[in-house]
């Protein structure tokens, strides 16, 4: 039995993504911060300790749960292969175009036969309002006043702008006690999270990543 996109839909828990925020259907949002690797095996032994404690130290600090996520992507090399054929076309010395032409050939070939495979890291920062926040505060119970088509859009921004506040501070949190480590960090822009959860839910496309510069 085949199955709609409309019906497939109803399975992903996300309302929209809106300035880099993830709006979920119940209401609360997820902000997606990258995250750089440390490589253990490049430190001595009394580092590597050190960088798990204060690793550990971080968790423990947070009053509030976070979701680390990595994802294995096998590396797309036809950007490199193409600028290295541009450059090519360009080089007036034969003996270095024809060195430039075996070495394209031997890297379309090692990479065809061997899978190269790209690791990143995401920590995905929560935030949920309480429920008498959510529903437009404690008078509304009292009063029941219902607000026009105009101020409901109102209250409904600066909900929005109020909970952003809160998980801004998280994210906050998050990216200086990963700096302290070493971890370098970057929050997520719309345009990167919609590329997240495209590459998610169709994990066999290829498509570009997000760098962290040094």
């Amino acid at each position: 039995m085949a199955i709609s996109a409309r019906g497939t839909q109803e399975f992903v828990p996300i309302q929209e993504v809106r300035d880099g925020i993830i709006i979920l259907k119940d209401g609360g949002m997820r902000a997606v911060v990258l995250a750089s690797s440390i490589n253990l095996s490049l430190k001595s032994s009394d580092e590597q300790i050190a960088t798990i404690r204060q690793f550990q130290t971080f968790l423990n600090s947070l009053d509030f749960s976070v979701q680390i996520l990595v994802q294995s992507r096998r590396l797309d090399i036809r950007p490199y292969l193409i600028l290295l054929e541009s450059r090519m076309k360009e080089q007036v010395e034969p003996l270095i175009k024809i060195q430039t032409k075996e070495y394209i050939e031997f890297v379309r070939n090692f990479t065809e036969a061997v899978a190269i495979m790209k690791k990143q890291f995401y920590v995905i920062i929560p935030y949920a309002a309480a429920p008498l926040s959510e529903q437009g505060g404690i008078g509304k119970y009292f009063f029941g006043k219902k607000n026009s088509s105009g101020d409901a859009k109102k209250d409904e921004t600066m909900r929005f702008e109020e909970k952003r506040n809160q998980l801004e501070q998280r994210v906050g949190v998050v990216s200086s006690g990963l700096n302290r480590i070493g971890v370098r960090t970057i929050g997520l822009g719309t345009e990167e999270v919609i590329e997240l959860l495209y590459k998610t839910f169709n994990p066999g496309e290829v498509t570009g990543s997000i760098k962290i510069e040094n």
